[in-house]
C-alpha cells in the first residue's frame, strides 16, 4: 500500500522533531554497524575491494596514538584499513578498537574508544556514516565503590605462579550489613 503523503516537515529536517530520541537511536545503530564490520574484519579479514576509512577524534580521553601523529593531527584523523594492518580488535567490554598500522615505515598500535569515532566509510559499496563524538563514552567506566576503594587486594595463601585468587572483601561496600 503506497503512502502518497509527504510527512517531511516544512523545514526539511529528518527525522522530524519528536519526543522520542530517534537521532540518538539511529546514531547508535550506525555506530554498531561500524563496530560489527570492524569485528568481522578483525576475525575474517578484508576481501574483494572492501577497504575502510575510519575518522576519529585524537583529542579525546582514551585515544592512544604515537605522539608524532597526535602533533600532526591534534583534533581529528582518518586512517585507511586495506592491505597493511594487523591485530584489529573490537573489545566490547572496554569499548575500544585497537589496530596496528604502519606510518612512515614505523609500526604502531592505535587504541580508539568507541565514542571517539566520527566517521566510517566502505567505498566499495558506497557506504558512508557520520557520528557525533561521544566524549562521555571515551572515559573509563568506574563505579563509585571502585573510586572509593583504592587499596589493593592481597592474594590468598592458595595462590600460585599460574593463578591468583583475589579477596573480594576489598571491593565490597563497607557499612552495616542487612539484618
Amino acid at each position: 500500500m503506497a503512502d502518497d503523503h509527504d510527512n517531511t516537515p516544512e523545514n526539511g529536517a529528518f527525522p522530524p522533531e519528536s519526543q522520542l530520541p530517534y537521532e540518538q537511536w539511529l546514531e547508535a545503530a550506525y555506530r554498531d554497524v561500524m563496530l560489527k564490520a570492524l569485528d568481522y574484519v578483525g576475525r575474517e579479514g578484508l576481501s574483494g575491494e572492501h577497504h575502510f576509512y575510519l575518522t576519529f577524534r585524537t583529542d579525546l580521553p582514551g585515544v592512544e596514538i604515537p605522539s608524532r601523529l597526535r602533533a600532526q593531527y591534534p583534533h581529528e584523523m582518518t586512517i585507511v584499513l586495506q592491505h597493511q594492518f594487523w591485530d584489529l580488535n573490537v573489545n566490547y567490554d572496554t569499548k575500544i578498537v585497537s589496530v596496528g598500522l604502519s606510518f612512515g615505515g614505523v609500526g604502531s598500535i592505535l587504541v580508539i574508544p568507541f565514542g571517539a569515532f566520527t566517521g566510517f566509510a566502505d567505498p566499495a559499496i558506497h557506504l558512508s556514516m557520520q557520528f557525533s563524538a561521544d566524549e562521555a563514552a571515551t572515559l573509563p567506566q568506574t563505579t563509585p565503590e571502585a573510586e572509593e576503594n583504592t587499596e589493593e587486594a592481597e592474594p590468598t595463601a592458595e595462590s600460585d605462579a599460574s593463578s591468583q585468587v583475589v579477596s573480594l572483601d576489598a571491593f565490597r561496600k563497607k557499612g552495616p550489613s542487612p539484618a
